[in-house]
């Protein structure tokens, strides 16, 4: 464990497979699709229409099994191989890192130490109002950048690396108005309640409260944890506000932009701000009792995941938006953030054979990603136009 501080497969049977001449398409309608066997087939020995074909479904677990496995797997060997790696590597990685940090940490400290005086070392300052405020100037400042390239329409030639081109080419000035200003509600007043309530959480858990900040190798297993804990905590709240009775009444406001903008990453009703986008990036903070300086550094990273994640940009050498993109797009796929829970309930089954998985990447040339894994069908904004206000949230439960 890293110190805080420096001087402290049951194979399944499928019965009564279809004829593979005979397979329906996901878009034919039940009844539609019952007729149309009949017809092909010319028996009367078909299943009624209320009947359920257990072989497909057999198969669809057997398939999710065999991919979450798979994931799993994956995981493993990567996993394994960064450990062999690491521990390969371990003194001289150790050094650098440590030297960087080092060499750096004097800096850091007096920086740090002119932050806690401003604040009158008082603790709620530097747990609310500090995280609070330099979050806001934070996610307004890398926000501006891209929004001003939404409106202008400039550098042109970065209109290459959008996700969905033809979209907010420019910017509607009168959402963007309406979004700028709902974040800013939920930024200042319910975050900085939630905030508030999240001291006192801290106070009673017991946290990190010394004048020295925390180690190199401590800053980076805390960070660890808090993104797995995001990620279960923003998945699971995420999907329960796509719950048909949730929907329409909270989450369908930051549907109401199929092409995201930067900006638009925290437009949302002010109750699902706090219980899905604040409370599983609070959550990894207060399990550990982490240092008020990790508390923004955290936070500050969050805040520039969900920007890049609706920047509708993807720009070299930045992590892929992509599967988020596609979420506003499709509405009912990929979730979470690192799509570990989607692999999971099967929750990007078409994301994995859409053309945007493919471009899932962080990509370490100049080419654009459309460009390096083109449509196979080109689609217009028709197609985009059809699919808009067609969802209306989700029936089912998790599986």
């Amino acid at each position: 464990m890293p110190q805080k501080h420096d001087k402290s497969t049951q194979r399944q049977h499928i019965c009564f497979p279809r004829p593979p001449d005979l397979r329906l398409s996901d878009s034919a309608e039940p009844f539609g699709a019952t007729e149309g066997l009949r017809a092909a087939s010319g028996s009367r020995h078909t299943m009624d229409e209320g009947s359920t074909y257990q072989g497909d479904q057999a198969l669809q677990v057997t398939q999710r099994r065999q991919d979450v496995w798979a994931s799993l797997r994956k995981t493993l060997v990567v996993v394994a191989s960064t450990s062999v790696v690491l521990l390969a590597l371990r003194n001289s990685l150790t050094y650098h890192l440590q030297h960087f940090w080092g060499a750096s940490g004097d800096f850091w400290q007096h920086q740090w130490d002119k932050i806690v005086l401003a604040c009158n070392n008082d603790p709620y300052v530097l747990l609310v109002y500090g995280p609070t405020f330099s979050s806001y100037a934070l996610y307004w400042s890398v926000g501006a950048v891209y929004i001003l390239m939404d409106v202008t329409g400039k550098p042109s030639f970065l209109r290459r690396y959008k996700v969905q081109p033809g979209t907010n080419e420019p910017v509607e000035m009168g959402p963007l108005i309406k979004c700028s200003l709902w974040v800013t509600f939920n930024q200042l007043v319910a975050g900085t309640a939630f905030s508030g309530l999240s001291y006192y959480v801290m106070c009673f858990r017991g946290f990190d409260q010394s004048p020295l900040l925390p180690t190199f190798h401590w800053v980076l297993f805390e960070l660890m944890v808090c993104i797995l804990v995001e990620e279960v905590g923003f998945y699971y709240t995420h999907r329960l506000f796509h719950h048909r009775l949730l929907y329409k009444h909270f989450h369908k406001w930051h549907h109401e932009w199929q092409s995201p903008v930067s900006v638009t990453a925290l437009y949302t009703h002010p109750l699902e701000h706090i219980i899905s986008n604040m409370a599983p990036v609070i959550l990894g903070l207060i399990i550990l009792g982490s240092h008020p300086a990790t508390v923004w550094l955290w936070c500050g990273l969050a805040n520039l995941s969900t920007i890049n994640a609706h920047c509708g940009y993807h720009l070299p050498f930045f992590p892929s938006p992509e599967a988020h993109d596609y979420h506003h797009l499709k509405f009912n796929q990929c979730y979470g953030v690192l799509g570990i829970l989607d692999r999971l309930h099967g929750t990007d089954e078409k994301f994995r054979q859409s053309k945007q998985y493919a471009r899932n990447i962080t990509m370490f040339s100049l080419v654009p990603p459309r460009e390096a894994f083109p449509d196979d069908v080109p689609k217009g904004k028709r197609a985009i136009r059809e699919c808009k206000d067609s969802y209306d949230g989700d029936g089912g439960s998790l599986h």
